[in-house]
């Protein structure tokens, strides 16, 4: 897909104005992603910053450990805070983003990142509500781990996959979801299987469907 004023207008003109438009046009790239592709890794050099045009895109910590915590997912006209942080201050990822769907964005070289931040208003307001909103998400992570036990956390966690993707069937594994909530694969198993005595979730292999009654 080639990038097009009308195109980019119709999705972020309440956003941009046209002269950032046409930039993002002229050094924008456009991607394509399947599932499952990991668009960055800790300690890689941040050389784009991604702004989600559809999709979703799961950004998740490590320890030394290979452990995993989910921080938040980027949806569209999102872009990536931590990215943005690192690509300002010449830092190395400390993340993993992985396509949590088939995605579509752009990839907006660094080097525009600043130059933008003081040629176009609407570019510095987009950054600063990208902080805002992942800032958020942070608080939201913490509020879970601290003051919420783990069932209500993994129904929680299902509720946002459910709003990314605009589904009630996901396909993952309990490992999967292991990973998100820091804990194990048994754990995650015996938490589905009780939600699933209490109509709350629909068990198949690799499949859980989020049933109605658990989004009340």
């Amino acid at each position: 897909m080639k990038l097009d004023l009308n195109f980019l207008h119709n999705k972020f003109g309440n956003i941009f104005e046209v002269g950032l438009l046409k930039e993002i046009i002229e050094f924008g790239t456009y991607l394509e992603v399947e599932e499952g592709f990991v668009m960055m890794r800790p300690g890689g050099f941040i050389r784009s910053v991604p702004i989600i045009l559809n999709g979703s895109v799961k950004i998740v910590r490590s320890d030394a450990e290979g452990r995993e915590a989910l921080l938040y997912y980027l949806g569209e006209k999102d872009s990536c805070a931590m990215s943005l942080t690192c690509c300002l201050n010449s830092r190395q990822s400390e993340i993993t983003a992985t396509a949590d769907s088939p995605t579509q964005l752009i990839q907006v070289p660094v080097q525009k990142i600043e130059e933008w931040m003081t040629k176009y208003s609407s570019w510095k307001e987009y950054v600063f509500m990208t902080y805002q909103k992942r800032f958020d998400d942070l608080l939201a992570a913490i509020d879970q781990i601290a003051f919420f036990k783990l069932d209500e956390r993994l129904i929680a966690l299902l509720k946002k996959k459910s709003a990314q993707c605009g589904c009630m069937v996901f396909n993952v594994t309990h490992e999967e979801l292991g990973n998100e909530l820091a804990t194990s694969r048994e754990v995650i198993s015996r938490l589905l299987k009780q939600l699933e005595r209490l109509g709350r979730v629909k068990l198949s292999r690799n499949k859980i469907e989020l049933l109605d009654i658990a989004l009340k």
